[in-house]
């Protein structure tokens, strides 16, 4: 099983990834710049990525916001496929067990290869479920949790309105109404929303499979 994997482009600079636990550590290292490091939680990548241009992407489950970058077959193709086919496992298994699913089976090893063309799941305006099929997902220890998460490693000010979102699910954790103001609140994060998903990634558990529609 491949954890790590360390990344040089002539002019793009260094990358390395690894697995750690339940999130992925990247330190990004390009040329006339600092180093940057980054945290992604595991739950909130789709497990199937996507090619665009010469990098492979792995998106936020939510948003569809690209939060993993890979150079594509760089340092090599076996050391590449290896390390994709661990990430995309271990993304499906940390995001079941955080739902409460069952486990995934095992990856094949030579999976990236017939699933990297995929598609990620698209909403559908005309059939994605309602409101209250959305609500056997509230828990109000994850939702302080959340809270308590993103208060600790965000700007309260940027995302006041998602916060007071949040605690009004909180206060009334079976109204649907409430569900909506949270929806709506997400929804007008903008660019926040992917660190939003990365520091609480309960919240992609709350709207992932809401249609975005409303």
């Amino acid at each position: 099983m491949t954890t790590r994997l360390l990344q040089k482009h002539l002019f793009k600079g260094t990358q390395e990834f690894e697995i750690v636990d339940d999130h992925v550590e990247i330190r990004i290292k390009a040329p006339l710049k600092k180093e940057e490091t980054l945290t992604v939680m595991l739950t909130v990548l789709n497990p199937e990525p996507m090619i665009r241009r010469s990098s492979l992407e792995f998106n936020s489950r939510v948003n569809g916001e690209a939060l993993i970058s890979l150079f594509m077959e760089n340092p090599n193709a076996e050391a590449f496929n290896a390390f994709v086919s661990t990430l995309k496992q271990r993304a499906t298994d940390e995001y079941n067990a955080f739902a409460g699913l069952k486990p995934s089976g095992q990856s094949d090893g030579g999976a990236f290869a017939a699933n990297v063309h995929e598609e990620p799941p698209e909403f559908n305006d005309s059939d994605g479920p309602e409101i209250s099929e959305l609500m056997s997902n509230v828990h109000i220890e994850r939702l302080d949790e959340a809270t308590g998460m993103l208060e600790q490693y965000l700007d309260s000010g940027d995302i006041k309105e998602f916060l007071d979102a949040l605690q009004g699910l909180r206060a009334e954790p079976q109204s649907e109404a409430r569900m909506q103001q949270l929806i709506s609140a997400f929804h007008n994060l903008g660019p926040t929303q992917g660190a939003v998903l990365t520091y609480a990634p309960y919240i992609s558990i709350l709207l992932a499979d809401d249609p975005f529609k409303r």
